[in-house]
Formats: C-alpha cells, structure tokens, sequence
C-alpha cells in the first residue's frame, strides 16, 4: 500500500448500477479500497417495508451478487470494500456477505457492520416537534404514516470499522461521500476538524459517488458530446494524496472518458451551494476548484476546501402517501391522437363524477404531451433532424398534425388502495366503453412511499461497530 497516494474506486453509483465495470475496477484497477454506494432517498424506506414481511431481508438485492463477483479479486489484492449496501438491515447483510465469501471457499474473510442510522425509535420519543423540512408540518403530523427514520451518518462513524481487521464494512443510512472520506481519514490521519482536508476528500467522494457519471454515462449526446465505446464503459477511481488533492482516471482498457467536461458535470451534480455543501462531517466549499486534464482520461482537482460542520445530523423520513392508481391504452392508425383524447376525456368526466376531480392527476398521450406537457408542440410538426431527412413531410398539403399511434395514460394520486383499483378499472373498461380500436391495456395499483427530512442534534444519534466472521460476532 502506498502511504502517499490512495487508489479509492467507485464499483456502483445506484440500487441497480452495473456489475462488471466493478468487477473490471476490482481486478485491474490496483485498488486500496472498492466502494459500493447504491443508497437512494427513498430505497431504504421500501427496504424497512420489506423487512417488516420478512426479518432476514431489507438490503440490497444485489449485495450478493456483488459480492460474489468482486470479492475473490478483492481478498487477492488486499483491496477493502465499503458499502450502504446494508439498507434497512445491515447486520444480516454482513451476514449474506459472510455467506457468499464461504460458498467462494473464502473462510477467513471479516465482516465490519456499522449499526446506530435507524433513528426512529428516538425520534418518535423525543423528537416530534421538529419541523419537516422545506414544509408547514412537523414531525408529529407525518408519525402516524411513518415508516423509517435515519441519520445521514458521517465518516467518523465509519472509522472504528476501518480500523478492525474487516475486509468488507458494510452500513445502512450513510452520506455518499462518507463512504470514500472515511478510508482517507483512517489511511493518512486526517484530523475530525482539518477542515481543509475534510473538504477536499468530501469533493473526491462527490466525483466518484455516482460512478459512471463521471466517465460519461449520463453524459454523452450524440454528435455534441460523444463518449468512445460506452458498451464497455468503465466506473471511475482517484488516485488521491496525503494533503487531499486528487486526479481521476480510469482502467486504461474500459470504454468512456474521464475529461474536464465530465468531472465538470459531476461536480455540479445535485448542489445547491458550491461554496456550502452541507455534510454530516464538514461544510464542502467547492467555489475555488480547479480542473485540469492532466492526459487521456486523467483530470486533476484541486482547490477544494471546507468550513466546520454542523451540530445537526440530516434525518430522512419515509412515510406512506396514499396510492397511485394508473390505466394505459393504445390507439393506432388513422385518428390515433383524437381516439386517445377522446378516451382521456371520457375517463376525466367519469372519474370527476365520482368524486375523483380534487386528486392529484395526469392525462397523458404519450408520444405526445406525456412529458413536455398538453401545451408542447406537436412532435410530427417540428422539422425533421439533420440525420433523418426521410422523415421530412414531402408535400404542404399532407397532414401535418396526426400521429400513427398512441398511448393514453391515466394517474391519479389517492388515499386509499380501492380508489385507486377503481382508476385502473375505468380505463381498463374502456375496451367496450371508449372509442374504437383500443388495445394493450394495462393497470396498476401501488402505495406511494414518500420522502421527507427534519434534523436532528448529532449528540441524540449513537452508532456502534460489530465485527462479524464465520463463526459469528
């Protein structure tokens, strides 16, 4: 290991990322430590639910299979992995890792579980005045919906798992940039109020969270920013030094790009305030950063910086939010777009009868208005691109304004489970109650899990460390 520079990789940027690029990142990418950030606002919410049906679930679905694919290369290469990976329930995810390392015939491998972001237990008993963020409520009008409540724990948390023996640590509720903060302040020491340094390590954490966003997925646009072969595109890591000063790069043989324009974009990726990104560790100051294309797909940063942190902790809440009932329908062929509108029609003034008019709705056509809106233009209108000019009308006297086919769309947002089964059956009955020639229909009925935030003082939120291996704590 080198004491000077660390070599921190990104293996996923979501629930559902990609394995092989981790699994490329594992094997050639000579790395300190493998991270895993695959923790959504909402995610965990649903992952307490699930654990409520079923005690030994409420992790990651693919912690697994992960694990399963990276950690040979990991154990091999000395290469530490850390992960939110754990959800709602960390511990038996450890657990599930453990599992895994003994089916690869990986008996010595060491588990460190990172517990003490469930919060709601001491919220409910001590916190109910505290006002919802960004809303009129407090906390004690959303407890009687409430599902889960936990603390955006910060590196310090992390640190006494990092200075066990695990070869895998693994957490619930965790700031994404945590994950890659806390293995430089246990590699090169970095003090809990070195601000400056503190800063620049939360900015490489904010580069790298999201993975492939940095090496130009959720990037390219053909012929204004084109990404090389994004079949194979690759996740990102830094190459870090002692003061925090950093260049991202990528495994030379994976596909993407590492450029300025790149990091640019991720760099301002989800901030409000570059010059105050609050996190559970320090206040980020990102308004002096430097980018520099230090060669092919190597861009140094600099300039980082940071303020002293707060004395609250950001807590999410997940709560139910009523239901969403859905209807879709197709129309094709000549008057597709006035039979779908009609259908819309004919499901607003039928649902507005029962009593449906004061929800939350959406009357779609979509290929038409289901994204820019009814007031958008239509899209057979606008003249055709520089790269299908077959698709230009020949004749000013042809129709201009009719589409081959669409899709009406029908959702509303209610409180109960049978207002929104009665939605999906009154467009599902417009089989032989709507216009002529619907077809596909389709219905769907889900409960809304919503997302909200309060903060709470830091000194209320406790984390402990458990240390697991294969014949247990």
């Amino acid at each position: 290991m080198n004491h000077t520079t660390l070599r921190i990789g990104a293996g996923a940027g979501y629930s559902g990322d990609r394995i092989p690029p981790a699994v490329e990142l594992a094997e050639k990418g000579q790395l300190d430590y493998l991270v895993f950030e695959c923790l959504a606002e909402r995610t965990i919410a649903l992952a307490q639910l699930e654990r409520s049906q079923r005690p030994d679930a409420g992790f990651d679905a693919l912690l697994t299979a992960r694990m399963r694919a990276v950690l040979p290369a990991c154990i091999r290469q000395g290469t530490r992995i850390l992960s939110n990976m754990g959800a709602a329930n960390p511990l038996q995810a450890g657990y599930a890792v453990l599992a895994v390392a003994e089916e690869l015939g990986l008996p010595h491998v060491k588990v460190a579980v990172v517990l003490g972001d469930d919060v709601l237990t001491t919220l409910c008993a001590d916190g109910l005045s505290l006002p919802v963020l960004e809303s009129t409520q407090t906390l004690a009008d959303l407890q009687p919906q409430l599902i889960s409540a936990n603390a955006y724990l910060g590196a310090e948390a992390l640190l006494p798992a990092l200075q066990t023996e695990a070869h895998v640590i693994i957490t619930g509720r965790v700031a994404d940039p945590a994950l890659f903060l806390a293995p430089l302040m246990h590699h090169f020491g970095w003090a809990h109020d070195d601000w400056t340094r503190l800063g620049k390590g939360v900015l490489v954490g904010h580069l790298l969270e999201c993975a492939a966003q940095i090496t130009g997925g959720y990037f390219a646009d053909p012929g204004y920013k084109d990404v090389p072969n994004m079949a194979h595109l690759g996740f990102p890591l830094a190459e870090v030094s002692a003061y925090g000063d950093a260049v991202i790069t990528k495994v030379t043989s994976s596909g993407g790009c590492v450029t300025v324009a790149t990091c640019t974009e991720q760099l301002l990726y989800e901030i409000e305030n570059p010059a105050r990104y609050l996190q559970p560790d320090v206040v980020a100051d990102f308004s002096q950063v430097q980018l520099t294309q230090e060669g092919p797909d190597r861009v140094q940063i600099t300039g980082g910086n940071g303020h002293p942190r707060t004395d609250t902790l950001k807590v999410t809440l997940g709560y139910r939010d009523g239901f969403i009932g859905e209807g879709q329908i197709s129309y094709a062929g000549l008057g597709a777009q006035a039979r779908g509108q009609l259908a819309l029609d004919l499901v607003r003034e039928r649902l507005a009868q029962a009593g449906y008019a004061q929800f939350d709705s959406r009357y779609d056509l979509i290929g038409v208005n289901a994204i820019l809106g009814r007031g958008s233009p239509d899209t057979t209108q606008a003249s055709a691109p520089h790269w299908a000019p077959h698709l230009r009308r020949h004749s000013a006297t042809e129709p201009t304004n009719e589409n081959p086919e669409v899709r009406a769309r029908v959702t509303l947002r209610v409180p109960t489970l049978q207002h929104a089964q009665h939605v999906a059956h009154e467009v599902e009955a417009l089989y032989l109650n709507g216009p002529a020639g619907g077809g596909g229909a389709t219905r769907s009925v889900r409960e809304v899990i919503a997302a909200a935030a309060v903060l709470m003082p830091r000194s209320a939120v406790h984390t402990t460390t458990v240390l697991l291996n294969a014949e247990g704590h």
